[in-house]
């Protein structure tokens, strides 16, 4: 039991929280770009919070389903539709065998996550399921899914499906103008001009093609140092802004290198970091300073939020679930 991937979309990936531990061995965390995304995708389904889901990036895949079981969508807009029918995202959705899920191009943002109520049969290596591509290794056959895949899944538990059917959650929204990112100067600030740090601070930039899931290079002001950007390479953290010799800011993101020779003027606060995962070429990006202390706030903030989700989806919706079922008896009573 599984699934058959009949389009492959653009780069479509088996995901987790990645590999954590490596990296003084000179090995990359990887995994999800959009961990908010992700965790409510396994939170609707009661899923484990690291279980493997698949990230598609663009233009997404189409699924063909061996076995009925429950999905969940989070993310960016693909516009999502099951057997030629739209589907809410945000939603736990029933699947039966022989359904087919399309999901297209992005309307809004630029990644999406699909969780399902089985597991990925995806081999654990060095602690995680993610796709490493640069390494191969992980996901499925350490690559992008393409046509003619068949991914092997297992069913992890009984579930009750009226149960998950009452589950939905508001559908998130996009910024349309210049998307914030509050940032930790440092830990090299001292090698900027102050007009540097001026003008990264209180200028405009703006999203380039040059966006992957190693990091996303930055248009806009040249940012100045006083006596070049070379270093002594050093750890990278996920979310540090590098200004090589040309001046331009680069945030390296979920499969960054584990060290670099460039000046960090900044470090983007985690929980921004979402939002930069779904920007897209030609958005615009904007950096505010804010202290480690409101950064931890922030998270601790984030945590309250998805907190509240969780008990908002464990709530029962009679008034839903009661339309769910009828609709499902109707369907099993009338077939197309």
């Amino acid at each position: 039991m599984g699934f058959r991937v009949i389009k492959g979309g653009m780069l479509t990936t088996v995901q987790d929280l990645g590999r954590s531990g490596y990296q003084s061995q000179g090995f990359n965390v990887g995994g999800v770009m959009d961990v908010r995304s992700f965790r409510i995708a396994n939170l609707l389904l009661d899923n484990p919070e690291n279980e493997a889901v698949l990230e598609c990036t663009l233009i997404g895949p189409t699924l063909e389903f061996t076995a009925a079981q429950i999905i969940a969508i989070t993310g960016g807009d693909f516009r999502p539709e099951l057997n030629d029918e739209p589907v809410p995202m945000y939603t736990a959705i029933y699947v039966n065998k022989g359904d087919v899920l399309k999901l297209g191009s992005a309307r809004t943002g630029r990644s999406c996550y699909i969780a399902f109520s089985n597991y990925l049969q995806a081999p654990v290596v060095m602690g995680s399921r993610s796709t490493n591509l640069k390494c191969g290794i992980g996901g499925f056959k350490g690559r992008k899914l393409m046509d003619g895949d068949f991914l092997d899944m297992r069913i992890k538990r009984r579930v009750y499906l009226p149960y998950f059917l009452s589950r939905t959650l508001p559908i998130r929204e996009y910024e349309d103008s210049a998307v914030t990112l509050r940032v930790i100067m440092g830990p090299q600030e001292q090698m900027f001009t102050h007009r540097g740090i001026d003008r990264f601070l209180n200028s405009e930039f703006t999203v380039s093609g040059n966006f992957d899931r190693m990091g996303v290079r930055l248009d806009g002001s040249f940012i100045e140092t006083k006596r070049g950007s070379d270093i002594i390479s050093d750890g990278i953290a996920l979310g540090a802004v590098q200004v090589p010799a040309h001046g331009k800011p680069i945030i390296l993101l979920a499969d960054r290198q584990t060290t670099g020779g460039y000046a960090k003027i900044a470090t983007v606060a985690s929980v921004d970091l979402p939002k930069l995962a779904q920007c897209r070429t030609d958005d615009r990006i904007r950096f505010r300073r804010i202290t480690v202390e409101e950064a931890q706030a922030l998270l601790r903030e984030e945590e309250n939020s998805l907190q509240e989700m969780r008990n908002q989806i464990h709530k029962p919706c009679r008034e839903v679930l009661a339309v769910r079922l009828t609709a499902k008896r109707l369907e099993q009573l009338f077939p197309a």
